[in-house]
């Protein structure tokens, strides 16, 4: 079932390709505007790199919370969904999978040429690009909770905004730290495993959060 719906929900953004780029189209327009507004000092874009990738990541990955649940639930086929024999906790685990797809995934391939275009280190672009990896997923589990939980209200993505940044703050704090850290010639290992430790709760516990209030809202 998480392969059915996340290839069901890759297919259909395949048929929005516009919607479906919007996020990496933010995500590098937003980050390249950055030098225009401080100034191209190759010391201060370095210091601020890792921050400004993480924010703009952050930010783009909220972009596309809004119609996570919204564009089913309008066509009927969340309901139909929900009321299959498979697992809601399933349906979410697949939705989310193809949310990350769509938006993570793209964020972490370009984020080393933006580390570059920064002037970072190598070593500080692989730990970026790393904490990426470990750190967008969370991005899409806490965006799929705050999605559920204010489904079908109105101002519904201000909701969410209000909702998932500040349980989103541990990662931008701890993804950046990580590059700082390797950017001070110290050992990264404490961030990553806090990073790693987010993912784990998060990918056991909003799952099934999700799933509880996706039931309630289409009570």
């Amino acid at each position: 079932m998480v392969w059915v719906v996340a290839g069901r929900d890759l297919r259909l953004a395949g048929r929005r390709r516009i919607d479906a780029l919007l996020p990496l189209a933010f995500f590098v327009v937003a980050a390249s505007l950055f030098p225009l507004g401080v100034g191209p000092e190759p010391e201060r874009l370095q210091q601020m790199a890792a921050g400004v990738v993480w924010v703009c990541a952050l930010l783009a990955n909220m972009l596309s919370l809004g119609t996570l649940y919204a564009v089913d639930q309008a066509d009927g086929s969340l309901e139909q969904m929900l009321l299959s024999q498979s697992s809601t906790v399933l349906i979410v685990v697949g939705k989310t999978l193809a949310h990350w797809c769509l938006t993570g995934v793209p964020l972490i391939v370009a984020s080393p040429l933006l580390g570059l275009f920064f002037g970072m280190e190598p070593s500080a672009v692989g730990m970026l690009a790393l904490t990426l990896l470990l750190g967008t997923p969370v991005l899409s589990l806490l965006g799929g909770l705050g999605a559920a939980l204010t489904l079908g209200l109105r101002s519904g993505g201000v909701l969410v905004l209000l909702l998932v940044l500040p349980l989103c703050i541990p990662v931008l704090i701890f993804g950046t730290g990580a590059v700082a850290a390797v950017d001070a010639g110290l050992s990264a290992n404490g961030h990553l495993s806090v990073l790693t430790s987010l993912l784990l709760v998060s990918g056991l516990g909003a799952p099934l959060a999700t799933a509880a209030a996706l039931r309630i809202s289409l009570a």
